[in-house]
């Protein structure tokens, strides 16, 4: 075993470790006390409920990280690599294809372990607590629609990263980097109208009070709103949500048909606010530059270790490939890349408290926010009570009992302003 190896066992062994404390840590902040901002909102069997959710999830995902640490490490020191680096070269196929094969079957075999996980999470665990509208046949599509959308999408995209890197020469890093940045600028711009209703219908919000609302409101912050879309999200689950996507004529603003269902309309106004604020400060378009430089650093270390014999001794690759030179470096690359996930979950969470300001500031009404923030957390199940180190690996958004504080501190300056 040489270093890359050791090196790679360490950082999987270091990160599920990690993971697992934080887990721990998380359940014992579970309390039989409901917090006093939420005294009102939760009767004691729904605050019940939304611990026990936590446990079964938590427990469950213990189940899932220990299967996948144990796959791991059969089919690497079972010498699984090379085996299968066997059967793609016997298609006789050029490099590229043989990649696409190998890297192919790689991916089949996790999705076909990950499947009866997906069953069991959706039509069992969240079945139980009340939140699954998934119907089989919708589940099936699903899953037949995704896998041919990642033939037709990253299929391309695949190819062009191992043509690069098997006959560009020094400079492929960076020409990998050009086509995987316009590809993630494409994929923004025709997500919205052309990937997104392959799932879900998108249906223009009815002429009535609430879109009065709404759009009185974006005239008031000079937002250039077309049209807020209503997506059928009970069509799969009860919980509920709002997001921004897109940019250009193609950026679209959509509201679950549960949220819409659960608030009143002064707080669908603060939520739709909310999405506004992170348009108005640029953190869409920030995150995707922030995307595409991140790209740009795994390409580039990319092209110092693809062709490094110690990492192909450290899966027991006699021959090199580009395409097993790609898979073995993501794993090298995941200490790495928990760096650079934490950078941006603390990002992110930074951004979420912008826009919830944004939205308290320009609605004049924290207290809509603040009710529809409980609400969401009541309907959702959500934990109240994280530990500061699971929010730190696994947070996008800040704890909801942190937003709220944040918002009521901001309360007193607004109404002054007013």
């Amino acid at each position: 075993m040489n270093i890359i190896a050791i090196i790679i066992l360490v950082t999987i062994f270091a990160e599920f470790i990690l993971n697992l404390i934080a887990d721990f840590l998380n359940l014992r902040m579970l309390q039989v006390e409901l917090p006093k901002p939420f005294r009102g909102w939760y009767d004691e069997d729904r605050y019940r409920k939304s611990q026990e959710y936590l446990r079964v999830n938590t427990q469950f995902g213990w189940i899932i990280s220990f299967i996948d640490l144990l796959v791991i490490f059969i089919f690497w020191f079972g010498k699984g690599f090379p085996l299968l680096d066997r059967w793609a070269q016997a298609c006789q196929q050029g490099p590229v294809i043989t990649g696409m094969i190998f890297i192919g079957a790689l991916v089949f075999i996790k999705v076909v372990l990950s499947l009866p996980f997906s069953v069991y999470s959706t039509f069992v665990i969240e079945e139980r607590f009340g939140f699954n509208k998934t119907t089989w046949p919708t589940f099936i599509k699903d899953l037949i629609k995704g896998l041919i959308l990642t033939i037709l999408l990253g299929g391309p995209i695949l190819a062009a990263v191992l043509t690069f890197f098997q006959y560009a020469g020094p400079g492929a890093w960076l020409y990998c980097w050009i086509a995987v940045g316009l590809y993630m600028l494409a994929a923004q711009y025709i997500a919205p109208t052309w990937i997104m209703p392959l799932f879900n219908k998108f249906t223009l919000l009815e002429e009535g009070k609430l879109k009065e609302a709404l759009f009185s409101y974006a005239r008031s912050i000079d937002f250039p709103l077309k049209n807020v879309f209503v997506m059928d999200g009970s069509k799969r689950s009860v919980k509920s949500n709002a997001f921004f996507t897109g940019f250009g004529k193609n950026k679209r603003i959509v509201l679950f048909d549960t949220l819409i269902k659960q608030h009143t309309i002064s707080e669908l106004v603060a939520v739709l606010a909310h999405e506004m604020g992170h348009y108005k400060k640029k953190h869409i378009m920030k995150s995707l530059v922030m995307g595409i430089i991140q790209i740009g650093l795994m390409f580039f270390l990319l092209s110092l270790f693809i062709s490094y014999q110690g990492l192909f001794d450290a899966f027991f690759m006699d021959k090199k490939s580009v395409y097993a030179g790609l898979i073995f470096f993501f794993l090298l690359y995941s200490p790495v890349d928990l760096f650079i996930g934490l950078f941006l979950h603390i990002r992110s969470r930074k951004n979420e408290y912008e826009a919830d300001r944004f939205s308290v500031e320009t609605t004049k009404d924290p207290g809509s926010m603040v009710k529809a923030l409980k609400k969401l957390s009541v309907h959702n199940l959500s934990n109240l009570l994280p530990h500061r180190l699971y929010v730190f690996l696994n947070y996008s958004h800040p704890p909801v009992l942190k937003r709220v504080e944040v918002i009521e501190n901001l309360a007193p300056a607004i109404v002054e302003t007013e």
